[in-house]
């Protein structure tokens, strides 16, 4: 299980919602995301590994995971040319030490269900390929058996169509392929007011929140709004 994750480090994080909420609290919510994800792991029976974006990342991203309620098993700094060779890379890594698959999420979606990350290391049991999907034509989580470099070479990645294009590949190639529920990553200003509903949502209809942190964070901003 690999978290891809940057440094919550503000002016270099979340930089599509500073304009919105500036740069400390940018990268203050971020924090709050990769807390609320590496959290939600202790409920996955599996080993988790961050892997920060760049070395300079590594010492500031490994300091905020001090905040967690778990440690986790290995931490790396992600390494390729692209962030297709990059998942890539990370699922070789994984399935090295002996793993039977490799399960690659990022850090934008911390409302994401712990259960929806258990169904997926289930379905890589008689799936080759799994993928959860965001509505604009990316993915949230990818899980393999093993490393398929053609499912990431020459993809025009933060397309539309790289979901769709993974799935024909995957296809092409005899894979068995598994799609997740969709969800999707916080980006923009309308994310993160989209990620507010369905958290209101929940906590309104007596449901419990699976990102306390972020959703404190969210509550403590409305209420800096309103003053």
């Amino acid at each position: 299980m690999v978290v891809f994750a940057r440094a919550p480090v503000a002016g270099r994080t979340k930089t599509r919602l500073i304009p919105a909420l500036g740069p400390e609290r940018a990268a203050e919510l971020y924090r709050c995301f990769l807390l609320d994800i590496v959290d939600g792991l202790r409920h996955v029976p599996a080993d988790v590994i961050v892997a920060a974006a760049e070395q300079e990342d590594a010492a500031p991203l490994f300091a905020a995971l001090g905040g967690a309620d778990r440690s986790v098993a290995q931490l790396m700094v992600q390494f390729g040319s692209d962030l297709g060779e990059r998942i890539l890379n990370a699922v070789r890594h994984t399935l090295s030490h002996g793993r039977p698959a490799a399960v690659v999420i990022g850090t934008d979606a911390p409302d994401l269900p712990a259960d929806v990350i258990a169904k997926a290391l289930d379905l890589l049991g008689s799936h080759d390929l799994v993928l959860g999907p965001c509505s604009d034509g990316g993915y949230y989580l990818i899980g393999l058996r093993a490393a398929m470099p053609s499912l990431f070479r020459g993809m025009r990645w933060s397309s539309d169509s790289v979901l769709s294009e993974t799935v024909k590949r995957a296809e092409a190639l005899g894979l068995g392929v598994a799609l997740l529920e969709p969800w999707d990553d916080v980006d923009t200003p309308d994310d993160l007011r989209s990620l507010r509903a369905r958290l209101t949502r929940q906590v309104t209809a007596g449901g419990s929140i699976p990102c306390r942190r972020t959703w404190d964070y969210l509550c403590d901003l409305s209420e800096d709004e309103s003053a």
